[in-house]
């Protein structure tokens, strides 16, 4: 028997029906990736499985050096295939590690491959693959058409020029909705005032708008969000150890800020209390034009200066951060709610100890307006796993309505990534029929049901209302 077969995950009847009669064909619509647009926008062939499946993985480089795999074979210059190779010697090893059931699902659903990956089955997946992504079917427009992907909200800086999106829109046969999300983290980062003054030139330069003051770069910041709105874009992200919550002045933010721009190194508190004005000011920008902020809270990132030096961020050295949460999550919120411009809102927590609190914030700032209009997000990087996906949904199901939840994004770089939402159905179906054969929720297929449904695709249709192909 195949070990990605037809009722993988699913451990019991109503769970089997479920998947098959309810979620499974549903359309996917990816709220939040990091998928690169410029793939998009040149329909972009990938020359081998290394290049779709090992280019950018941090999650299979981390893997990669625990199993003793140097570093030429993670994020060096050695062969495409060797450093494939490396991967198939590794995947054995990862049993338990949802690498073992991604590595394989991916296979099965893109490719048709239906082995265990090894160092002895590597030669005939690799010349498998390399095949199919010959096929005309295979580029990355291909691949969102074969997976029904309707929407994709990609990850922007605010001084991206966006040129690809408006490539990507221009193509009519694409049905595929791309939009770009405003990501603004560097506008807070004035610990490093040398970088800093660099992309605030960058974003004069984009925005045509001079940044030397402080009200210029408001402005400036105001303008690029004026152009993501321009082209579809209706979502904000930012990435935080944690929420900035010490509130200041827009008189004491400019005087930080011409300090900085001067070149004078800032102290942590005049650091933290230029976020926290800043966050109030992009919150303001979203309630203005009805966007949904996302916080994506709790990661520590770059832990490993040598090889952050040696190879930079985002490989693959980062961790779960147990930093504060909950009063300045709250007091953010709070301060945009009483100013009457809390924005839809998705929260994402990284700490699993962290779950029931997020869980109950959420609840505190519910105002009837939108159904669900402060989202406690899938689980998200460490966690978008099986058993920290059940963890959250049922930190959400105790404390909120799991009913209105927006459902599973792949926060990831890949375009291999998409059987994730099919990895993410399976366990919600599966949570949902334990319940059903336990007694805990009637055996009413009419109830439970729709809410299956919904949580796959129709919540997060609903709630983001981005245009979407039919």
């Amino acid at each position: 028997m195949s070990f990605i077969n037809d009722d993988f995950l699913l451990q019991n009847k109503t769970a089997v029906r479920l998947f098959h009669e309810v979620a499974k064909d549903e359309p996917i619509y990816d709220y939040h990736c990091h998928l690169p647009p410029e793939d998009v926008a040149s329909d972009r062939r990938f020359a081998n499985l290394f290049e779709i499946w090992l280019e950018g993985d941090h999650y299979k480089w981390r893997a990669m050096r625990t199993n003793g795999v140097s570093e030429d074979l993670c994020t060096g210059d050695a062969d495409p295939y060797d450093k494939f190779l490396a991967w198939c010697k590794t995947v054995p090893q990862t049993l338990r590690n949802p690498l073992y059931h991604w590595s394989h699902l991916e296979l099965v659903r893109y490719f048709g491959i239906d082995c265990l990956v090894s160092e002895d089955t590597a030669k005939d997946i690799w010349n498998t693959a390399n095949a199919k992504l010959a096929e005309p079917e295979f580029t990355a427009k291909g691949i969102l058409k074969q997976f029904d992907v309707r929407v994709v909200c990609t990850t922007d800086d605010p001084t991206d020029d966006l040129a690809s999106h408006q490539a990507i829109a221009a193509d009519p046969d694409l049905k595929t909705h791309i939009y770009p999300t405003f990501r603004p983290d560097k506008a807070l980062k004035i610990d490093d005032h040398i970088a800093f003054g660099k992309w605030a030139d960058l974003l004069a330069e984009r925005a045509d708008k001079g940044t030397e003051l402080f009200s210029g770069f408001c402005d400036a910041l105001k303008l690029r969000h004026d152009f993501f709105h321009s082209i579809g874009g209706r979502l904000s992200d930012h990435g935080l150890e944690s929420c900035y919550a010490d509130f200041c002045s827009e008189k004491e933010a400019s005087t930080i800020y011409d300090k900085v721009r001067g070149g004078i190194s800032v102290t942590p508190e005049e650091q933290r209390k230029f976020a926290s004005y800043m966050m109030v000011f992009f919150g303001q920008l979203d309630a203005e034009k009805g966007w949904t902020k996302q916080l994506h809270l709790g990661a520590m990132r770059n832990n490993n200066t040598r090889l952050l030096k040696k190879a930079g961020p985002d490989i693959g050295f980062d961790s779960i951060g147990d930093y504060t949460q909950g009063q300045a999550l709250s007091r953010y919120l709070d301060r945009l709610d009483q100013d009457d411009c809390l924005p839809k809102t998705v929260i994402y927590n990284l700490n699993p100890s962290d779950n029931y609190l997020f869980g109950t914030m959420i609840g505190n700032f519910q105002d009837g307006s939108v159904a669900g209009k402060v989202q406690f997000g899938s689980g998200w990087w460490f966690l978008d796993q099986k058993e920290a996906m059940e963890m959250q949904m049922n930190a959400l199901s105790n404390l909120g309505l799991l009913s209105r939840f927006v459902g599973m994004l792949t926060d990831s770089r890949s375009f291999l990534s998409y059987p994730r939402h099919e990895y993410f159905r399976r366990i919600l179906c599966n949570l949902i029929g334990q319940d059903v054969e336990a007694g805990l929720i009637p055996k009413e297929w009419d109830l439970y049901a729709p809410m299956v449904k919904n949580i796959c695709y129709d919540n997060a249709r609903n709630f983001f209302g981005l245009q979407v192909a039919k």
